[in-house]
């Protein structure tokens, strides 16, 4: 069988679903493997890093002729008219936005395979997108506050003076406000984090972080089975938004993490807090992509409200493309092992496995996830 890796095309993307490094891990499973011309240029790898490991360099046609074809981003409609009838394409499709497209892809029989879908069960916690570039995001995001910030994050002592931490606050306690909270706090900031689950607390303490929420009947029941945060109600985002309005006011940073699988993100800075905040202070959105954690911050620019600096980048792990491509591939390789039968070396969908019933959107011209239909 022929696995592909395209080269995206979508604004804004430098990762590439394969490395040269992983190109052997693929082999081993029993594919001949081929990449599209130029795919791993913007993270970093040139065309013969692949030749290297054994991958061949081929054009887009061919790629879009493999039995299994891999990306970042979906295809656009006219690749997906290209696309072989009864292959298998795995990529973050984006479900929740591209129904026409999913059209597409079951008329021509073609096996879906969403990543952000894996669910979060210990079995795949290897396979899990979502987990390995919110990660990525969570550490860059610092990163970016840092850059934009006209002062120092710790702490220090000199002879004309001292130099006092910078105050950061995490919106949203996922996985990406987790590697926030740890890479402020490596970089010598006093940090604090609000989430509406009770049971990320104990995390952020761990972390070194203090622990800001609203606790009441509701917050005891505000995770999903995923582990997700579920959307709250209108009364308790009241009383969230009073807490956060109390405390957004003292910080240097706010970074804003917090979204809610299939829908638009919650508002949880407005544009009054941002307005209490003091000149030179930034606010990162992670879910601009999503509508926005904030109601002031725009894709990929930078606003300056009042002094105050409003980042809205856009595929934040995209600007760690490297790690973030090598983490994504290898994902990819732990899903792909899951789907091959050892013996004869073919893709098998076993729709009894809990990890493939939740990821395989369209099969041999049929919707098996009903929550799309």
């Amino acid at each position: 069988m022929i696995l592909s890796a395209l080269k995206e095309t979508n604004e804004n993307e430098t990762r590439v679903s394969v490395t040269p490094e992983s190109v052997k891990l693929f082999l081993r499973l029993g594919f001949e493997v081929i990449i599209e011309k130029g795919a791993g240029e913007l993270s970093g790898y040139q065309d013969s890093n692949y030749t290297d490991f054994g991958g061949k360099i081929v054009s887009r046609s061919q790629c879009l002729n493999a039995d299994v074809c891999l990306c970042v981003r979906i295809p656009s409609s006219e690749d997906i008219k290209n696309l072989r009838n009864n292959s298998t394409l795995i990529g973050i499709l984006n479900p929740y936005e591209n129904k026409s497209e999913f059209e597409n892809l079951n008329s021509k029989k073609i096996s879906s395979c969403c990543m952000e879908l894996i669910p979060r069960i210990s079995r795949a916690q290897s396979m899990d997108v979502l987990s390995s570039q919110a990660n990525l995001a969570g550490y860059r995001s610092v990163i970016d506050a840092a850059e934009q910030f006209g002062k120092a994050f710790p702490m220090m002592m000199t002879a004309a003076g001292r130099v006092n931490p910078a105050k950061v606050m995490i919106l949203g306690v996922g996985v990406a406000g987790l590697q926030a909270i740890a890479t402020a706090k490596r970089l010598g900031a006093v940090v604090s984090a609000t989430d509406v689950r009770a049971a990320t607390k104990e995390q952020v303490e761990s972390l070194g972080g203090k622990f800001i929420m609203v606790e009441d009947e509701e917050s005891k029941n505000a995770e999903t089975e995923g582990g997700y945060a579920k959307e709250m109600s209108d009364e308790y985002k009241m009383k969230q938004a009073a807490l956060i309005a109390e405390t957004v006011a003292k910080q240097d940073i706010i970074i804003c993490t917090a979204l809610i699988p299939g829908k638009k993100a919650p508002i949880l800075i407005t544009e009054e807090m941002v307005s209490s905040m003091i000149p030179g202070s930034v606010v990162i959105d992670l879910a601009v992509e999503a509508g926005g954690n904030c109601p002031i911050s725009k894709s990929n620019e930078i606003i300056n409200h009042n002094g105050v600096k409003v980042v809205g980048y856009s595929n934040v792990p995209g600007r760690v493309a490297k790690d973030a491509s090598a983490l994504y591939a290898k994902n990819i390789f732990n899903f792909l092992s899951l789907l091959i039968n050892k013996e004869n070396k073919q893709i098998n969908f076993d729709f009894e496995d809990e990890i493939i019933k939740s990821v395989v959107l369209t099969h041999n011209g049929e919707v098996k996830l009903e929550q799309f239909n």
